[in-house]
Parts: C-alpha cells; structure tokens; sequence
C-alpha cells in the first residue's frame, strides 16, 4: 500500500473517533491540554492497537480463514450495525463528562472496532504492519485531540 493509501485510510479509521472526540469536549466545561492529550492516546492508541491485533490473528488464522473471511467480515459488521440501530432507538442521553479509564475505555474500544478488521485485511495483503500501525495512530491522535 503506497503512503497516500494509508493515510487516507487512517482518516477514514479515525473518523468516529473524531466525533466522538467533539462530542467528549462539548460535554466538558472547560478543556485543558491535558483532556486533549488524554483523547488523543486512547483513540490513537487503541486505532493502532486493533489493526496490529487483526494483524496478527489474521496472520495465524489465515489457512483457516481464507474460505470464510468476507462471511466473518460480514458477521462482524452486520453486529456492529444492528448495534448502533438499537442504541439510536434508545429515548435517553446521558453527557458524561470524565477522562477517567473506566468511561474511555469503551469509547476507545467501540471506536476502533472497524480497524480490527483492517488489520484481518493487512495480514492477507502482505502490509508492513509497523508503518501502517504507526501512521493510523499518529493520524487519529492528532484527528481526535
């Protein structure tokens, strides 16, 4: 994959983790460096995390996954969506405010779920991992913070 591959990739990925972002700091009073420091590691942290684990499962599993992957791929997604159709219907919104681990974890992990997928992907298409891994980080860090 050429740079500019990647590096449209890496926005595509850190999309949600921008909104999300947004939304993090509309609901905080008043934002100092270190909440955009804080949002910046765990969304970019976690978009590098995924794909090197779907890396790396993909990489172990990929005799066994090459007949099933797009039905896997598809399982996968078609859950994600079903997800987000429930939680739109949900009445109630609460802002939640904290930086603390307990309530940006989940935000960090449901934001980078598509970039697990990725990695599954990279690991068939013969990516150098570490560049890639990287550069996706490094661009949603500085998306998100």
């Amino acid at each position: 994959m050429s740079i500019l591959e990647i590096l449209l990739l890496g926005i595509g990925l850190s999309m949600d983790a921008f909104a999300v972002s947004i939304c993090k700091g509309l609901s905080t009073k008043k934002l100092q460096i270190k909440h955009y420091l804080i949002i910046g590691a765990w969304f970019g942290g976690f978009q590098a995390l995924m794909p090197l684990l779907g890396y790396l499962l993909g990489k172990q599993f990929e005799s066994l996954t090459t007949n099933v992957d797009h039905w896997s791929a598809f399982a996968l997604l078609l859950l994600i969506g079903i997800n987000m159709i429930r939680e739109s219907r949900k009445k109630t919104e609460e802002m939640n405010a904290s930086f603390r681990p307990s309530v940006m974890l989940p935000l960090a992990v449901a934001t980078s779920i598509d970039a697990l997928a990725i990695g599954v992907t990279f690991a068939f298409l013969q990516v150098n991992i570490v560049y890639a891994v990287g550069f996706i980080g490094v661009t949603t860090f500085l998306l998100s913070a």
